[in-house]
């Protein structure tokens, strides 16, 4: 049994990763501040089902909150996932994401520092890889190019979990995710709102000719490369977590309309800022060295995610 923070832990995906952790025996501490970049609701609920699990209400960058909790018990290691999220956000207030996103994080790595075995396992983003052209995407691949404040924030973060390493031997694992989706999905989130519109007979806004493509990942795919992470976590090193194929917006658009069982009405918009023209995980590294092997076809996951939006609406 290892002793974990998760920090982020009442959100879409750590609330996932909870569960998971919770379920095989592990004892886990959810960090979480619980504001208001969506419902803090949705996240109060989301924290009320990890039975089991200790609800910590706090910042990651208040040094004392986050110190006092690695006084009270020795972590084997930290999944931070907390972090201000969205490329399109971050355009309007960029010194908030560098605030809670790199700050927050050098809060975290200074008490790990102090705190001899216990690893990082960093969430990134696929969108450290910018307006890459070359596809699919490698860990390996030049990403100097970030275009939008998010992305150089995720990109920023591993760069300090590479410096901790470095001189202070952390066993770090940054991983980048791809367009992460499922039950709980943040309201803001494409799908989210798509399914929202469609069945409330509203139009879907569709940014460009909907040709842009997005590698999208279940969320329980996404949980199960951050468990072997944890797992696996030794030296430095990034792993690429995707579905490993791509989906145009406009084939997405169709087969959400056919999992809400109506035709979507459409809203063109022109292309936003920030916004890319592909993402696709090249997740071959993960596969041989975490044994990560996604299974969730988008048709599928998507099924389950009006399924659990149907639940939801239902029962409030």
């Amino acid at each position: 049994m290892a002793t974990l923070l998760i920090t982020g832990g009442a959100g879409f995906i750590g609330s996932h990763l909870c569960e998971r952790l919770l379920a095989r025996g592990d004892e886990v501490v959810v960090l979480d501040n619980f504001n208001d970049f969506y419902d803090p609701g949705m996240k109060r609920a989301n924290a009320a089902g990890l039975k089991g699990a200790e609800i910590v209400e706090g910042d990651i960058r208040d040094a004392q909150a986050v110190g006092r909790l690695f006084g009270e018990r020795r972590f084997d290691a930290v999944v931070h996932l907390a972090a201000m999220a969205g490329v399109r956000p971050s355009l309007a207030d960029p010194l908030h994401y560098e605030d809670v996103n790199v700050r927050g994080s050098l809060v975290l790595l200074e008490a790990i520092r102090r705190s001899p075995g216990t690893c990082m396992v960093f969430a990134s983003s696929s969108s450290v890889y910018g307006s890459n052209e070359k596809v699919p995407f490698e860990e390996s691949d030049d990403i100097r190019h970030p275009v939008s404040p998010y992305a150089a924030t995720k990109r920023a973060g591993e760069l300090h979990c590479f410096t901790y390493h470095h001189l202070y031997g952390i066993p770090t694992s940054c991983l980048r995710f791809f367009t992460v989706y499922g039950p709980r999905q943040r309201p803001e989130m494409a799908i989210h709102k798509f399914v929202r519109a469609i069945l409330a007979g509203e139009p879907i806004p569709v940014f460009g000719d909907g040709s842009t493509r997005r590698d999208y990942t279940f969320v329980d795919d996404i949980v199960d490369g951050v468990v072997r992470a944890v797992d696996r976590c030794e030296g430095y090193e990034i792993y690429n977590l995707g579905g490993s194929e791509t989906t145009s917006l406009e084939e997405l658009v169709e087969l959400v309309g056919r999992a809400c069982g109506r035709e979507p009405i459409i809203a063109r918009e022109p292309m936003q800022p920030g916004d890319v023209e592909i993402t696709f995980a090249d997740v071959s590294k993960a596969a041989s060295r975490l044994g990560f092997a996604p299974s969730t076809a988008v048709s599928e996951g998507l099924g389950r995610f009006v399924e659990w939006y149907r639940e939801r609406q239902g029962a409030s």
